[in-house]
C-alpha cells in the first residue's frame, strides 16, 4: 500500500508578509466556529478512505471546512465554491 501525502495544511503559517493567515479572519466570524467544530470531528474513516500513492492531496479536513462554510453560506455549486476560494 503506498504511503498518503498531503498537502501541507498549516493554518498558523507565515505568509510573504509578516501577517500570520488565520489573524486576517475575524474573531467573530462564523469560519472560526466551523474551522472549531471541525477540528473536534473524528475523521479516521475518511482517513482511512486514502489510498497514497499519485500526487499530494488538499488534507480531508481543510476539504471538509471548505464544504460545511460553504454551505452555511447557500454556496452548493461546486463551481462557486471554487470562484469564491479565489478571492
Amino acid at each position: 500500500m503506498a504511503k498518503v501525502v498531503f498537502k501541507d495544511y498549516s493554518q498558523g503559517q507565515i505568509s510573504l508578509f509578516p501577517t500570520r493567515l488565520d489573524e486576517k479572519i475575524p474573531e467573530d466570524s462564523p469560519a472560526r466556529l466551523v474551522n472549531q467544530v471541525v477540528d473536534n470531528l473524528d475523521i479516521r474513516s475518511i482517513m482511512d478512505g486514502y489510498q497514497g500513492g499519485g500526487c499530494s492531496a488538499y488534507h480531508p479536513r481543510m476539504m471538509l471546512e471548505i464544504v460545511l462554510f460553504a454551505y452555511l453560506n447557500n454556496v452548493y455549486s461546486c463551481r462557486k465554491i471554487e470562484d469564491r476560494l479565489r478571492v
